[in-house]
């Protein structure tokens, strides 16, 4: 039966790796999986384990307003599904403010005196705005005023992105901050609601979210399966070191195992979430100079995780905390037993997940795990959310290329990169966040691959998977999935 229906390799076994998988299985299409990881898949989006604690790499919510996206969880998943509430808060001086910021609860906890202060910064901002603002400082610093914008937004965004707020671009700032400011926020904080939104559609974060009950990676092992189930075969400990396409329009994948054994799988068509980066190494010497070159030049921000386990005193119930203290380099900190408490097998304590961002290579990411366990147990005591004695294990995860940056010229790089996938390798398909580049979450990445499977079942293009972009606002179900969605930005320099 299969005879007729092309083949397909896709590298990566992350949610857009198997979610074409999944959905190439349901159209009986032979399909080939090839995840580097010799024991997780799931990618971003897996879970580890350590002496029975569970970790979220990066924390993940399962909540679309794609009710296609929404179904094909369920589909996967069904009831290991938990219902869990939505709470993350801002630590600034030893106090936990409300995320978003609402103005009266963050006045108030900043005292009088600071208080004061910071509406004189407002005030002034207001009279005395900065005229076509160019950069990320300059725009917040307009809707906030310079003291509320070095308190709540300066530190937090420079450990993320490692670049001066100065630096950013404000387009970032104005379209991630949408039509806010602290008059805005004030009035919305002391008005009833429908009077205040006096008919807008205010956008608003979720109450709550479903999640699976022993983290995502739980998800992807069940696609995994379900797709092994079908037929399909997802290969773990593979490292991509070919992709080729001969004269006939064949393609050949070659992977090495975890044994340095060599294998070779021939396809129809390949689908990739790998990094850019990487895959155009795998493509030469196929792949032309300027294609190469402009892959070389896409960067990405990395982050490694330190989880301490820690007797449970009830510090913060919050899924995370962003920590805005600049006196520390921690940026977030995950609370894993309020995503489940299935994560953490003792329930006498709690498993703090501390979030560094860097970049891979440098000093922070290339520390000792026990110089990283030291530091990250001294930061969470320095910030009073832990005693000395009440940290009992450490262990770190790295994360590599966990969101694409994207600079000045990285437009015109993924440009030259897809002009030539789309003329010159038919049957090389890009998908997932680093498969295109994209910042997107992985409700979208899924919604890439989805689009990529169909095509490949119709046998030609019904839809162009570069439209699906991310943001918090998006196309509701029942409109055209091949409408062009508003795109989730990251910063760009300015």
């Amino acid at each position: 039966m299969n005879s007729l229906k092309p083949s397909v390799v896709c590298i990566g076994a992350g949610p857009a790796g198997l979610t074409a998988a999944y959905q190439l299985t349901k159209s009986g299409i032979p399909v080939t999986v090839l995840e580097r990881d010799p024991v997780n898949v799931g990618g971003i989006s897996r879970t580890e384990s350590y002496k029975g604690f569970r970790f979220d790499i990066g924390g993940h919510r399962f909540f679309s307003k794609s009710a296609e996206i929404e179904a094909l969880w369920q589909e996967i998943l069904g009831d290991q599904f938990i219902d869990r509430p939505r709470k993350s808060r801002i630590f600034y001086r030893g106090k936990l403010f409300d995320y978003p910021l609402r103005a009266v609860d963050a006045l108030l906890k900043l005292g009088i005196f600071e208080s004061f202060l910071c509406m004189a910064s407002y005030a002034k901002a207001r009279l005395m705005p900065k005229h076509a603002p160019k950069n990320f400082e300059d725009w917040v610093t307009n809707q906030f005023g310079a003291r509320l914008f070095g308190i709540f937004f300066k530190t937090y965004t420079e450990k993320v992105w490692g670049m001066k707020c100065s630096e950013i671009s404000a387009d970032w700032a104005a379209q991630r901050i949408k039509g806010l400011s602290l008059g805005k926020a004030v009035w919305h904080a002391l008005v009833p609601k429908k009077l205040a939104n006096r008919g807008e559609t205010i956008k608003t974060l979720i109450d709550s979210f479903r999640y699976p009950r022993l983290g995502p990676g739980q998800m992807w092992e069940a696609a995994a399966a379900k797709v092994e189930q079908r037929g399909g075969k997802v290969l773990r400990g593979q490292t991509v070191t070919g992709v080729r396409r001969d004269a006939s329009g064949k393609w050949t994948v070659t992977a090495v195992d975890a044994e340095g054994v060599e294998h070779r799988f021939e396809a129809d068509h390949v689908i990739s979430s790998a990094a850019i980066r990487d895959l155009a190494t795998a493509l030469e010497p196929m792949v032309p100079s300027q294609v190469k070159a402009a892959a070389d030049s896409l960067k990405y921000r990395d982050f490694l995780t330190v989880a301490l386990v820690v007797k449970d005193r009830g510090r913060f119930d919050d899924n995370w905390i962003y920590i805005h203290e600049p006196g520390v380099k921690v940026g977030r900190i995950q609370n894993f037993k309020s995503w489940s408490p299935e994560l953490v097998p003792d329930p006498t304590l709690n498993c703090y997940g501390l979030e560094y961002f860097c970049f891979e290579g440098d000093n922070l990411w290339s520390s000792d795990d026990k110089d990283l366990v030291d530091l990250a147990r001294r930061e969470l005591v320095h910030l009073g959310l832990a005693d000395a004695d009440e940290v009992v294990d450490g262990h770190v995860i790295r994360q590599p290329k966990a969101y694409p940056v994207y600079d000045d010229a990285y437009q015109d790089h993924v440009a030259t990169i897809r002009n030539w996938v789309d003329n010159a390798a038919p049957g090389l398909h890009l998908v997932g966040r680093n498969g295109m580049h994209k910042y997107n979450n992985q409700d979208h990445a899924m919604m890439t691959a989805l689009l990529t499977a169909e095509n490949i079942a119709a046998g030609h293009a019904k839809w162009d998977v570069w439209q699906v972009n991310q943001d918090a606002e998006y196309h509701e179900a029942g409109e055209d999935r091949g409408r062009a969605l508003t795109e989730r930005l990251v910063p760009a320099r300015a």
